[in-house]
């Protein structure tokens, strides 16, 4: 039902709309990790996220709302109690040649284990009622992504003086007994 009056109701939408803002299906984002589902202990780890500006159509007080999220900050949860953010940079993707490199959002986990990252995205919304100009929405929605299980391994290198052509039985060759750990 359309209320003809509707500058009576702005006051009352204006109240209502930063509530109404944070229950909205707004995604927060993918993960992404490199490299990714595994990484080593000690390593810079690349995280970036993936996110967009959404749009909705709602009800408010039997007035027709439309909402644009804008993504504007993101927090990176690492998952061993490790936080960065809120930050501008969402990150971004490394060519492999240059995985293992500090960026704005990587992580370097000091233990091995698996770990649940998570990201907060915080979105700037807009709203406008009855198709009228954009009003700003007072502070900020923040919306959470599902948890990525990373997994952190250690790794162990070890120098060996022959090949296995001049010692068969030497460490890493074929058939060789494996070193202890």
């Amino acid at each position: 039902m359309y209320d003809e009056r509707v500058e009576d109701l702005l006051p009352r939408i204006a109240a209502l709309i930063q509530s109404e803002f944070q229950k909205l299906p707004v995604a927060a984002g993918t993960v992404t990790a490199q490299p990714s589902p595994h990484t080593l202990r000690g390593a810079e780890t690349n995280f970036y996220a993936d996110s967009a500006e959404q749009q909705f159509d709602i009800t408010i007080l039997g007035q027709k709302v439309h909402v644009v999220a804008t993504p504007v900050q993101y927090t990176w949860n690492y998952g061993d109690g490790t936080t960065l953010g809120p930050q501008a940079s969402a990150g971004g993707p490394l060519p492999q040649d240059r995985w293992g490199e500090k960026t704005r959002t990587s992580h370097v986990y000091t233990q091995t284990g698996d770990f649940q990252v998570v990201l907060t995205t915080h979105f700037q919304g807009t709203y406008s009622v009855n198709n009228g100009p954009p009003l700003p929405i007072p502070g900020q929605g923040q919306f959470s992504s599902q948890p990525q299980t990373i997994s952190v391994w250690r790794s162990i290198t070890r120098n060996y003086a022959d090949d296995c052509i001049r010692n068969p039985q030497g460490q890493g060759c074929p058939g060789a007994a494996a070193p202890a750990p």
